[in-house]
């Protein structure tokens, strides 16, 4: 049996798998990372096929046993389906060329891949997140007002470190904020989040902004506007000192936040408002989240679980 460790891709390969990638960065404009992708696919399916076969006469029984081959390798359902789009752009490429007759890709069904549940705190860990700054600090009063909006909010991490004084409206208890695509909307802080971003004003901000013009919420250090990067790195450190060991991303609050709302018989549709989400397909997931959780109590606490 020929296998994905043979020498290397045939010669005559090189020139199709060259060519069928040319036409799809400039018929399709794909990105490189995708355009290697489908190389490293293409090529390791001609080396598996070995010497007596190639890319442009394989047939459908070829295909299906290098899928059982990947199978039996332990390939990740993902890895596979990424190789099927690539084989079917290239198989109906050839197709549209005359190069061939018929589709070899066209009784080969993709895996399932079971959309992947964000990560996200409990409730008491998310507690034991926020109370993690020290707030005799000016830097632990904006990191304390920015976990506090951040979760109050659901916010992007992007759209907390770019809020400006404007956006934040302490009286009516809203921030203004610009998601993707520039699309605006409205979001309840909540009676928290409002007293600790109103301790930052009065005791924090003046101290740590650079000019006193300029208007943004949360600077950093230097005084001027926090990149993303450095707010994930205070993320971390203090998850650390609240003793977090959990894989966290800059969205774990966010996804708390979801979360934990719906948790609390929150409407899915308001959810999806205040997450800016264009797509309520988008918001769906979360709901995946909540009864994976209620699965978990219900296993942990029922005496029948």
């Amino acid at each position: 049996m020929p296998t994905e460790s043979a020498d290397s891709t045939a010669c005559a390969d090189v020139g199709l798998i060259d060519s069928f990638l040319d036409d799809q960065w400039l018929e399709k404009g794909l990105s490189r990372h995708t355009l290697e992708a489908y190389r490293r696919d293409l090529e390791g399916l001609a080396r598996w096929l070995g010497p007596s076969r190639r890319l442009s006469t394989t047939g459908r029984p070829d295909l299906f046993e290098f899928l059982s081959h990947r199978y039996q390798q332990g390939y990740k359902p993902r890895s596979t389906a990424r190789l099927l789009s690539c084989l079917r752009s290239f198989y109906r490429w050839q197709l549209e060329r005359g190069h061939r007759t018929e589709d070899p890709t066209l009784d080969l069904a993709s895996p399932k891949l079971g959309r992947p549940l964000p990560g996200t705190l409990t409730e008491a860990e998310v507690e034991a997140l926020l109370d993690a700054p020290d707030v005799a600090t000016p830097l632990g009063l904006r990191d304390r007002a920015m976990l506090e909006t951040l979760y109050a909010c659901g916010l992007r991490v992007s759209e907390l470190v770019g809020l400006r004084l404007g956006q934040l409206n302490l009286r009516q208890g809203v921030v203004r904020v610009f998601g993707k695509g520039s699309k605006e909307r409205l979001v309840p802080l909540g009676d928290e989040a409002m007293n600790w971003n109103q301790r930052w004003l009065d005791q924090g901000r003046r101290e740590m902004i650079a000019r006193a013009d300029d208007d943004v919420l949360f600077p950093s250090r230097r005084g001027v506007m926090m990149t993303r990067q450095t707010f994930w790195h205070r993320i971390r450190a203090h998850a650390a000192t609240a003793d977090i060991h959990k894989s966290l991303s800059p969205h774990t609050l966010r996804h708390a936040f979801a979360t934990h709302l719906l948790n609390h018989g929150a409407d899915l549709r308001v959810v999806q408002l205040l997450l800016g989400h264009a797509d309520l397909s988008t918001t769906q997931i979360y709901t995946h989240v909540a009864r994976h959780r209620l699965r978990e109590l219900h296993a942990e606490h029922h005496p029948r679980g």
